[in-house]
């Protein structure tokens, strides 16, 4: 039987590996997700020294997760959302402007495909259009993004 107490324990090297073997994390992510790992040989500065090689390996790149992290959330989420998410990871605020400005270009199309998805029919109502602004809302998008949509489907049809 195999015993799980038998496996030598990981260093911090390698579990920080593992993680970037499964996806993109920011540099403070993937300093919060080791510190739990900190033993008695260890200590905060060598979580910073192996983060530190890993940027300058380009293993660890803030600018690549900001773009999957954009890439992956843009179908369902708007720009005040996937902001402020990144800001949460850490993300410097140089490419959270830079990732406004792409998620600007599409944010109408966006919300339209999304409030699509969600809602089949315009609302009839202002109790029906206070719903799916709301919404649209919870999912991060603008109120002059959430105007142009409604109002817009209204006219349409």
């Amino acid at each position: 039987m195999f015993n799980k107490k038998s496996q030598p324990e990981k260093s911090l090297r390698q579990r920080a590996l593992e993680y970037l073997g499964k996806r993109e994390y920011s540099y403070k992510e993937l300093g919060q997700k080791l510190k739990p790992y900190i033993d008695e040989n260890d200590d905060v500065d060598s979580i910073t020294a192996i983060l530190n090689d890993f940027k300058t390996r380009g293993w660890l790149s803030d600018v690549r997760f900001t773009e999957q992290m954009v890439h992956a959330r843009r179908a369902r989420f708007g720009s005040s959302k996937i902001i402020h998410e990144l800001r949460e990871k850490g993300v410097e605020s140089t490419l959270i402007e830079c990732a406004v400005e792409q998620l600007k270009e599409t944010e109408l199309a966006s919300a339209k495909e999304i409030w699509q998805k969600k809602y089949k029919n315009v609302p009839v109502n202002r109790e029906e259009w206070v719903k799916q602004a709301r919404f649209l809302q919870s999912r991060g998008f603008g109120f002059d993004v959430i105007k142009k949509v409604l109002n817009q489907q209204i006219t349409d049809e």
